[in-house]
Order: C-alpha cells, then sequence, then structure tokens
C-alpha cells in the first residue's frame, strides 16, 4: 500500500507548486544580495523541477495521487507548443544545420552502445546484479530502459512485449527510468545556467542559433503591445481550439493505423509507436503552430504568446518535478548502477562528439532529451534557451519516437550477449 501524501486534492497540490513558481521567479528577479548570486549558480528553471522534487520526497505531495502531470502533458504542453510555434522562422530553424541531427544520433547510439558495455563494467564488480534467466533475464528488463531513453512510452511498451520481460519485476525498470532521466535531466538544466562558458569549452559556434533568437526578439519587438482581453482571449482560443484538434486528430490517426493495419496494432513491431496518441498530438499541435507562423496570428507573438506558452511549459516541469523521489537514489543499488553508468556512456560519447565537431551546448542538451526524456521534456529544455527554440525539441523527440523501437532492439541484442 503506497503511502498517503500529505496534500492529496490535486487543487491544494495545484496551488503548490504555483506558489513554488512564483517564489523561484519573485527570488530570481532580484538584481542584487544573496538571490542574485544563488541564481548564477542554480538555473531557476531547475529550482523550479527540484522544488516539487524534494515535496515529493518529503511526502507533502505525490506524483501517484495526481492528475496534474497528465493534465499539463496533455493539455498545457501542446497549447504551449502552438504559442511557441506562432512566431517560429522555419527557414531559420533549418538554417541551424546539420549538428542538431548529429548530436541526436550521437545520443541514440550512446543510449544503444551504453546498455551492454553498463552490462559489463558492473558484471565486473557484482556479477549477480546483471544475471538471471528467462523471463527473470536483467538484459530484458533493460531493454525496456532502452525503449524509453531513446523513444518514449510507447517504445518502451513495444519492448516489454517483445522480450516478455516478468511483469513483477518491472516496475525496478521503471523506478531506474524515473530515477536516471530524471537526475540527468537536472544536470542538463544546471548545464543551461553555464551555456556560454560550455560553448568556449567546445570552441562551439552557436551563431546560427543566436541569430535565429535575435530574428524573433526582433519581430516581437516590433509588433509588440500591451494585450487586451481580447488579445488573450484569442490567443488562449488559438492554443486550446489547436490542441482540442490535436487530440482529436491523434485519436483518428492512432485508431485508423490500428485498426487497418495489422504491422501498427502488433506490439511487437517496430512500428507500433505509431499508433501512440501522444505522438501524434504532439506532432499534429506543432504543424498547427507552423502553419499558423505564415499566417496573420504571427502577430499575436507581440501581445505575449510566447510569454504565455512559457507558463505552461513551467507549469509542466513542475509536474515533472513532482515525480522524482529523490530518497529512491538509495533503493536497488544495483540497478541504479546499471542505469547511472549507462546514462554516463551517453553524456560521455555526446560531450566527444560535440567537442569534435564544435556543437554548441543547446544541440548536446536537445539531443539527449530528445532521446531520454522525450517529447515531454525536450521542448522544456529547449524552450529553456529561448521559447523560439522548443520547435527544435518537438521534431528531434518526434524522431526519437520513429528510430526508438528498432534502436531499442538492436540494443537489447547487445545487452543480451554481453550478459
Amino acid at each position: 500500500m503506497e503511502n498517503t501524501p500529505f496534500f492529496a486534492n490535486d487543487a491544494i497540490v495545484f496551488g503548490l507548486l504555483m506558489v513554488a513558481l512564483g517564489a523561484v521567479f519573485y527570488t530570481s528577479s532580484k538584481q542584487s544580495g544573496f538571490w542574485n548570486k544563488f541564481y548564477k549558480v542554480v538555473p531557476a528553471l531547475l529550482m523550479c523541477y527540484l522544488i516539487p522534487a524534494i515535496f515529493n520526497s518529503l511526502g507533502i505531495i505525490s506524483d501517484e495521487f495526481s492528475n496534474l502531470y497528465y493534465v499539463a502533458s496533455r493539455y498545457l504542453l501542446p497549447a504551449s507548443l502552438v504559442l511557441m510555434t506562432l512566431s517560429i522562422d522555419l527557414k531559420a530553424v533549418f538554417n541551424l544545420g546539420p549538428k542538431a541531427l548529429i548530436m541526436f544520433f550521437t545520443g541514440t547510439v550512446g543510449i544503444i552502445i551504453g546498455g551492454p558495455l553498463a552490462i559489463l563494467l558492473i558484471s565486473a564488480v557484482s556479477p549477480e546484479t546483471v544475471g538471471g534467466a528467462g523471463p527473470d533475464a536483467i538484459w530484458r528488463g533493460l531493454a525496456t530502459l532502452a525503449g524509453s531513453w531513446i523513444g518514449g512510452g510507447a517504445n518502451q511498451a513495444a519492448m516489454l512485449e517483445i522480450f516478455k520481460y516478468n511483469p513483477e519485476k518491472y516496475g525496478g525498470m521503471v523506478f531506474v527510468d524515473i530515477v536516471v532521466a530524471n537526475l540527468w535531466m537536472a544536470i542538463v538544466l544546471m548545464g543551461i545556467g553555464k551555456t556560454e562558458r560550455i560553448d568556449r569549452w567546445l570552441k562551439a559556434d552557436s551563431s546560427a542559433i543566436t541569430e535565429l533568437k535575435e530574428k524573433v526578439i526582433a519581430y516581437s519587438e516590433k509588433v509588440t503591445r500591451n494585450p487586451s482581453l481580447s488579445d488573450l482571449m484569442i490567443m488562449l482560443a488559438i492554443a486550446f481550439g489547436a490542441t482540442g484538434i490535436a487530440h482529436w486528430g491523434s485519436e483518428i490517426i492512432a485508431g485508423f493505423l490500428a485498426s487497418n493495419f495489422e504491422v501498427f496494432n502488433d506490439k511487437t513491431s517496430a512500428l507500433s509507436s505509431f499508433t501512440s496518441t501522444f505522438f501524434w498530438m504532439i506532432t499534429i499541435a506543432t504543424t498547427i503552430g507552423v502553419l499558423l507562423s505564415f499566417t496573420k496570428a504571427k502577430q499575436y507573438e507581440g501581445a505575449g504568446a510566447s510569454k504565455i506558452g512559457s507558463v505552461f511549459i513551467y507549469i509542466l516541469v513542475a509536474t515533472i518535478g513532482m515525480k522524482m523521489d529523490l530518497t529512491m537514489i538509495f533503493d536497488n543499488p544495483g540497478l541504479i548502477a546499471i542505469g547511472l553508468v549507462w546514462m554516463a556512456i551517453h553524456a560521455g560519447l555526446l560531450i566527444v562528439v560535440a567537442k569534435l565537431i564544435r556543437a554548441p551546448y543547446f544541440f548536446l542538451a536537445v539531443g539527449s532529451q530528445a532521446n531520454v526524456g522525450g517529447a515531454a521534456s525536450a521542448p522544456v529544455v529547449a524552450a529553456a534557451f529561448h521559447p523560439s527554440l522548443a520547435t527544435v525539441g518537438v521534431l528531434l523527440a518526434v524522431l526519437g519516437y520513429v528510430v526508438g523501437t528498432w534502436g531499442a532492439l538492436f540494443c537489447a541484442r547487445l545487452m543480451e550477449i554481453a550478459s
């Protein structure tokens, strides 16, 4: 029986999260004193993530008893993507060049080779940790992690179906997924506050990213105005109207594929991830936002469209933080060790390649999160650099869904050999 948190009512939990976000933004706005020095070391976005994690760890709130993450990821995330892509300059996004794709696929390769290497390294210290036979074989469970860390939930479910890992032990793999992926996201967020220093060390050319941001900022300043009530209502109508269309379209497309093509309906197929309604919801919402950027709706950026989108993103960050229980790090240390070594290999390969091709930290961070975090967190990390960059995170995360099952299958076979 799970322990009931002190606050289980979502109205109270949401209020607590909003107070925490407000406190972070209030203290981070200070121009001098302790808080000014504090936020030069710890990014405000990380605190928006970490405070809910602390609340969860102390038993004040719990993701297990809350629907807030579901609401934020299914309603606020697609709405924010529409609002933040209204002012996107698609040509400038494509001008970012191939480095975004190179870093994304580097992250994918890091996950594929990281699994078997982690098994080999941990087996040298603790052979029993990576053992097991039949449905209890650890490599079968780790295959579900590979699915999650390259693609997402749909790819993870496909790996569970294909390799038939013991369902009674599957919870342990979900646990490793949550702990390691969230720890890595915290490290990535911390790096955002030191982007310029990291880029200097990487000798990176970030001019294309700067140019994209400057174009959006210049356009925003040109059309900026004090938003009227009509402006606010129309922007919310666009955002949530598009969200409704995205949900409707995702159900139709996913249902059509599952009903008419056996290959999509077969959970052991690499194409089964295309029946994920979440995948299609994110894809449709982003497409609507991009299409609207070619219309007069683009002018709502001047009334604060991306700012409203950013509010939704920060609420999503807080609900993601709710998933992290810091005390879980000390449970099942063997599996956690495998996950940490695995993620370290992923991170190390990204750093090496970024150094070789002089890729900016933005591409490293977003390329990694498009793999490990998927469509829920890649746009969050991208938008932390600038709201106009959220689209890059979405595009790469969608690519992760596409290659997730194939990459995870290859990784699983390598882990079977390593075991």
